[in-house]
């Protein structure tokens, strides 16, 4: 199978988590594409979904799916969403399609989060994968410096904005073994909106893409 075509079975897979007449929350990137596309398929069984970036909003009301802020809903059964990395201990590297901040807010409202990805995305020592943050502009550098003094090597996205208006730095040179610690210690620095560590939030399950079909983890 493609690396396509194991994103698209676990988007179909995560459906069994679907319950009918919720809310559903809704996260960014290709893999959460297929998942999107899976729930269009039962859009009349459930309430609606909260999404976490403008561009997944658009591909859900195309569906005719509609669309909650955040602030409307007091919890979320579940929360679907890819990854850039995951541990075994289900702790995450998000944020390469620059959604993090919502991502996270999503993730925290959510009882239940489901990591959908395909097996090239598991890993040992999270950190291969540049770590992004996103930061105020005018903090920018300031913080750039603070992640040097962590151990990082810190790279400017350039020329991405997120939905919320702020830039990207991506933390090369990582390697991740205390990840709820790393995860305080980035946002506790000025200027920092959140980091894409999800490690005091992890993941509750995991269902990965592999050659031999749809493989469960659970935390």
């Amino acid at each position: 199978m493609t690396q396509d075509e194991l994103k698209k079975a676990v988007g179909w897979a995560a459906l069994e988590y679907v319950r009918p007449g919720t809310i559903v929350g809704v996260g960014t990137g290709s893999t959460a594409a297929h998942f999107i596309d899976a729930l269009g398929s039962i859009k009349h069984q459930i309430e609606g979904a909260v999404s976490s970036s403008d561009a997944s909003t658009a591909k859900l009301q195309s569906l005719g799916i509609t669309v909650f802020d955040p602030n409307e809903v007091d919890s979320l059964d579940i929360y679907v969403d890819g990854a850039d990395e995951i541990n075994r201990q289900m702790q995450m590297i998000k944020g390469g399609g620059a959604a993090l901040t919502r991502e996270k807010i999503i993730a925290a409202i959510a009882r239940q989060f489901i990591c959908i990805v395909d097996a090239s995305k598991q890993v040992d020592i999270l950190g291969k994968f540049p770590l992004p943050v996103e930061v105020i502009p005018m903090a920018r550098a300031y913080v750039a410096r603070e992640l040097v003094k962590l151990g990082g090597l810190p790279e400017y996205r350039q020329h991405v904005v997120t939905d919320n208006g702020n830039v990207i730095l991506d933390v090369h040179n990582l390697k991740i073994i205390d990840a709820i610690d790393l995860e305080n210690k980035i946002n506790s620095i000025s200027g920092v909106v959140t980091v894409g560590l999800f490690a005091r939030r992890a993941a509750d399950v995991a269902l990965v893409g592999t050659a031999n079909g749809v493989v469960k983890v659970v935390k």
